[in-house]
Order: C-alpha cells, then sequence, then structure tokens
C-alpha cells in the first residue's frame, strides 16, 4: 500500500508540472511529454516518411496545398497574436506536401508537418474543400491534441500498473486485466479522442475563415465524405471520430460564429 501510495503521489506531482494551456479553450492539458522533446521526434518521422513515399511537386494540386497551408499557418499566426499568444508558434517549423497515394487521408503532426494524400483531393473537391481539411489538421498540432494523446496513454498505462499494484489477489488482478483495457478505451480514450476531433472542427473552422474561406462550406465537404464512407463507419461509442451526422450538424452550427470571428480580422469576403 505504501508502494502504490507513493506511486500515486508521484503522479500528482507529475500532472501539477506537467500543464500545458490549450490558447482556444484557455483550459489547462495534460502535458507529460514537452513539445521540446515532442517536436524533434515529430520532424525525424516526417522527413522519414518523406523518404518513402512518392512526394508530388509542381502540380497545380500540389501548389495549391502549399498556398492552402501557407494562408492557415498565416491566419493562425494571426489569431494566437491577436489573442495574446505572441510566439506561440516559434518552435513551428511548417511544411506542406502533397502524397501520391490514394487514401483518402491528411495529417499534421505536432510542430506543423503536414501531408496530405492525392486520394482525398477529389473528396475535397476545390481549394475551399481543402482549406477546411487543412484547418481541422492544423487545429489538431495547435491545440497539442497529440501531446495530450500520449499524456492519456501514459496514464493508461499508470492506471493497470496502479491495478496490479493495489490488487494482491491474483484472481482479482486477472478479473482487472480482463476488463481494464476495453472499460479505460471505451469509456475514456475514445471519448477523449473524440472531443479532440470536435475540438478540432471548431478551431479549424475559425482558422480558415481568417485565412479567408468559406466556413460554411464545411458542412457540404463531410457529407461528401459521409457518401464516400458509406456503411463503413463503426458505431460511435467506438469510434474515435464522431458520427458524420454529429460533425456535420456541428458544423453547420459553428460556421456563423466563425464568420464573425473571421470579421474581426477585416475578412468581410471569402475567396471563390
Amino acid at each position: 500500500m505504501i508502494k502504490f501510495k507513493t506511486i500515486v503521489s508521484l503522479l500528482v506531482l507529475t500532472l501539477i508540472y506537467s500543464c500545458a494551456t490549450n490558447p482556444f479553450t484557455g483550459k489547462k492539458t495534460m502535458a507529460l511529454v514537452p513539445n521540446s522533446d515532442l517536436f524533434p521526434t515529430s520532424f525525424a518521422q516526417y522527413n522519414q516518411f518523406l523518404s518513402e513515399n512518392k512526394i508530388v511537386k509542381g502540380t497545380k494540386d500540389a501548389q495549391m496545398i502549399t498556398r492552402v497551408g501557407e494562408r492557415i499557418a498565416s491566419a493562425s499566426e494571426r489569431w494566437l497574436n491577436a489573442n495574446g499568444y505572441h510566439g506561440y508558434l516559434n518552435d513551428y517549423k511548417w511544411e506542406y506536401h502533397l502524397v501520391d497515394d490514394k487514401t483518402e487521408n491528411a495529417w499534421c503532426m505536432p510542430g506543423g508537418k503536414i501531408v496530405f494524400y492525392t486520394g482525398i483531393l477529389p473528396v475535397a473537391k476545390n481549394e475551399t474543400g481543402v482549406a477546411v481539411i487543412m484547418g481541422h489538421e492544423v487545429a489538431h498540432a495547435l491545440a497539442n491534441h497529440g501531446q495530450q494523446r500520449m499524456s492519456a496513454g501514459m496514464l493508461q498505462q499508470f492506471g493497470a500498473v496502479a491495478g496490479n499494484v493495489v490488487l494482491q489477489n491474483e484472481s482479482d488482478r486477472n478479473l482487472f486485466n480482463q476488463y481494464y483495457g476495453v472499460g479505460s478505451q471505451v469509456g475514456v480514450m475514445l471519448p477523449f479522442s473524440r472531443s479532440h476531433e470536435t475540438e478540432a472542427d471548431k478551431i479549424g473552422l475559425y482558422i480558415m475563415a481568417v485565412a479567408g474561406y468559406d466556413p460554411s462550406e464545411a458542412a457540404a465537404l463531410w457529407q461528401r465524405m459521409k457518401a464516400n464512407s458509406a456503411g463503413g463507419a463503426p458505431p460511435e461509442i467506438l469510434s474515435t471520430h464522431p458520427s458524420n451526422d454529429s460533425r456535420i450538424a456541428n458544423l453547420r452550427a459553428l460556421a456563423p460564429s466563425a464568420i464573425a470571428e473571421a470579421k474581426k480580422f477585416g475578412v468581410t469576403k471569402f475567396r471563390e
């Protein structure tokens, strides 16, 4: 029991001194892995990925990805500076690459390393659709969601260790281990991930609007996403993402506030 109390005390102290602030919500977030460690690892993994995949260069699509990425990055900096977060992006090293791959996906690693797959471009349909996706993926990086997921994973592992330490009876330990993984995943980790997706949708809308792209188009993009994933999506409770219907409704509800936010930055007309 003394050993268990020691573990808990160390965890509490670690949590107290390992927090960051989400600039978009003002909330304290877990940061057990500091960006000073996370970013170099992210950059190295990104470079390795680029070396192992076919990068599309010089085409109109590749130029569009870079153009949209630069506008989203600039809008992010404008928003952060206007809200008192000067220097927040100092350690970011933005890169934007289009990869020749039929996968319908895009992502942004911690520190601003972005990849779009060619397979998602037909779903994006146009530059505004790319901006919706770009804003969402960049929002994950800006809100330190990768850092938070790593921290949550570490806590999940700690819970497993703590349970095995405190339960002396072998039968009890076996029962705990049998149910802890599923319970912590469905009850904690998956809802945590879905909340990040919803948060990234909102932040992404604001950023794309400040960058001059119409946030009202986001719901239409996700309708296309839904059409492409018909029959393939798991129940929301078992997914890392909200359902398409929930997402579409949320994006529609958020669009007016994103338009109002853009007006604060002098954006009253959106790009065609």
